[in-house]
């Protein structure tokens, strides 16, 4: 499918949502994802095609990616998707994948997001919002440094209670300190055998997360999970 470029707004320093109008309804549930394909000269050996989380809401009329990037270091890609002006166009596949919310609306759940993991926690929490759809939801978010903090408007008009956790804060910070563990999970929320625990961010931090909840009693089946592989920040 052609996607236009509409515009884009900045998250924080070196995070930014990119939105594109479609060309026809696109069809996603709410934390899915989708391959794009921008075509640019001198593509680096990362390629023309990407995967990403759609941030929006499929309540939206855009559909939006959320991204970071590195200053002076990025790829290609990241480079070009920066210089696309209002009214370029790209290919978007369809959406895919089953980080998405369970039917059962009265399942308790607990979202766990590290980074730019909390993309696809945007798009459920928009939808809910959209949708006046009551979960029973808490939101352990985990980030390098305040700077890095986004998506807090939706968080709060979702009435959702998050939990903030900071692995290198300025003195000043009043919240949490430290990084995503198991224990800062576990301790969020008791987790009984109906809840289900949403992961999203990094691999390596993924990994080390379910290994720790499974040591911590935790059913395999009560996890989802949602990883980018081999993620480094471009």
């Amino acid at each position: 499918m052609t996607i236009t470029f509409d515009h884009v707004e900045q998250e924080a320093e070196h995070i930014a949502t990119y939105y594109f109008a479609p060309e026809r309804l696109v069809q996603y549930t709410a934390g899915q994802f989708v391959e794009l394909s921008l075509e640019h000269p001198h593509a680096d050996n990362r390629g023309r095609r990407r995967w990403f989380t759609l941030s929006s809401s499929p309540t939206d009329e855009l559909v939006s990616i959320t991204t970071k990037h590195t200053p002076k270091a990025g790829s290609s890609f990241k480079k070009a998707l920066q210089a696309m002006l209002p009214g370029d166009q790209i290919q978007m596949s369809d959406a895919m994948g089953d980080f998405v919310l369970p039917k059962l609306i009265q399942t308790p759940l607990i979202f766990v997001a590290g980074g730019i993991g909390i993309t696809p926690f945007h798009s459920m929490l928009t939808w809910l919002h959209h949708t006046n759809e009551a979960r029973n939801i808490s939101l352990l978010y985990g980030v390098h440094s305040e700077e890095e903090i986004i998506f807090q408007n939706t968080i709060t008009s979702a009435g959702v209670h998050a939990t903030i956790i900071v692995d290198q804060p300025a003195h000043a910070w009043g919240g949490q300190r430290g990084m995503l563990t198991a224990d800062s999970i576990i301790g969020l929320e008791p987790v009984n055998d109906d809840a289900l625990i949403y992961v999203s961010g990094p691999e390596p931090m993924v990994e080390q997360l379910e290994q720790g909840l499974l040591h911590k009693g935790v059913k395999k089946h009560q996890l989802v999970l949602d990883f980018f592989p081999n993620y480094v920040t471009d």
